[in-house]
């Protein structure tokens, strides 16, 4: 078993977690015992595509801590990550009388995340919650950190909180049977990981395309450790988003657009590859970087099966979009844009001008 705790003090623990690295489930039961939580029932949240796949082995692992163990299982896509679906599992603890030291188990990927910890944050003001990440694009970005949130009439993550889990515990095996689209989605969260904060990471990934794109377990094993170790270090700086962790958000203000005036037709790491190249692409014309980085940038989404463009929307829809990003602060967007490929700042000077040259350039290159 290898791990790493996620931990934070200010005036006091603030924060502390452990992320499990195993492949299996076998070991569940016994890091949920060395938490010495004073749960009495556990529910495991989940969609249908992951419950058919994992429910039983879960609940087979959990069974052993003599807690009786339920399931609330609701339809997948982003499309049910709402206040419908958060109301329909309070109904169902309420009907199965959970208390609030009771716990939730997120057994899914960062739908399935967000939308749990949103409930356990407001649950009774709050229940415990673990993460099982089964994606890629969880693993490496959404169970980490204590974001949670659903979308409101198309908005993404509107309505959210602070909420950080109790434990991580991730099963590489689950990547076997992630489709290759879901697989390339993570893919989009591991590169933006690299170019926010490690350029050789950045450089590795490129190196092992091969290995990653078959999958490699000890590969895997790497990346997803070095995703998490980026993503701790700046969640436990800066835990509620007040400065340096909007720099995990490259590529996300276009992106989360991009997502929204899709429909969510196009999945989430994949609208941050694209919101990522027009990322690049500014910060290339800020003169930050060079054409042959920028250039780069493109080539490597495109070796992962990430696009670089979007087709069939209009630039001024997409602009439209980005206002109302709830990254959004005394009316200015919040852009990341990147100084060198491993350093990202914050930018709140970024015209419309600017987005909209940027916007045509992704269309440009449909």
């Amino acid at each position: 078993m290898e791990s790493l705790i996620v931990q934070r003090e200010h005036e006091g623990l603030e924060f502390s977690y452990e992320i499990i690295w195993e492949r299996g489930f076998d070991g569940l039961s016994g890091a949920l015992d060395r938490l010495r939580l004073p749960y009495r029932k556990i529910c495991i949240v989940s969609d249908h595509n992951v419950a058919e796949l994992y429910l039983k082995d879960v609940e087979r692992a959990l069974s052993s801590t003599g807690c009786p163990v339920s399931a609330f299982v609701f339809p997948a896509g982003e499309e049910h990550k709402n206040l419908s679906t958060v109301q329909e599992l309070y109904r169902y603890l309420i009907e199965n009388r959970f208390e609030r030291k009771d716990l939730l188990v997120a057994l899914g990927g960062g739908v399935v995340g967000d939308l749990t910890g949103f409930a356990a944050a407001t649950y009774l003001r709050g229940i415990a919650f673990i993460q099982v990440p089964t994606t890629l694009l969880a693993q490496v970005d959404s169970s980490v950190g204590g974001k949670t949130g659903v979308d409101f009439d198309k908005y993404k993550n509107m309505v959210g909180a602070f909420y950080q889990p109790r434990l991580v515990y991730m099963n590489s095996e689950t990547l076997k049977t992630l489709p290759c689209d879901q697989f390339a989605s993570g893919m989009g969260e591991v590169l933006k990981t690299g170019l926010i904060r490690n350029r050789d990471f950045y450089g590795w990934i490129i190196e092992q395309q091969a290995q990653i794109e078959l999958r490699n377990p000890e590969t895997m094993d790497h990346l997803i450790r070095e995703c998490c170790r980026v993503k701790a270090a700046v969640v436990e700086e800066d835990p509620k988003e007040q400065g340096v962790r909007a720099i995990l958000n490259l590529g996300h203000t276009l992106g989360h657009a991009i997502e929204k005036l899709m429909n969510f037709q196009m999945l989430h790491g994949q609208c941050v590859a694209v919101g990522t190249v027009g990322a690049a692409y500014l910060s290339y014309r800020r003169g930050y970087l060079t054409e042959e980085e920028y250039l780069q940038i493109v080539r490597t989404n495109l070796a992962f099966r990430l696009p670089v463009s979007v087709r069939g929307l209009k630039q001024e829809d997409i602009l439209g979009a980005t206002k109302s990003d709830k990254k959004m602060e005394e009316g200015k967007i919040k852009f990341v844009l990147l100084k060198n490929i491993g350093e990202a700042v914050l930018d709140r000077s970024v015209t419309d001008q600017e987005l909209l040259d940027t916007i045509a350039i992704l269309n440009e290159e449909a």
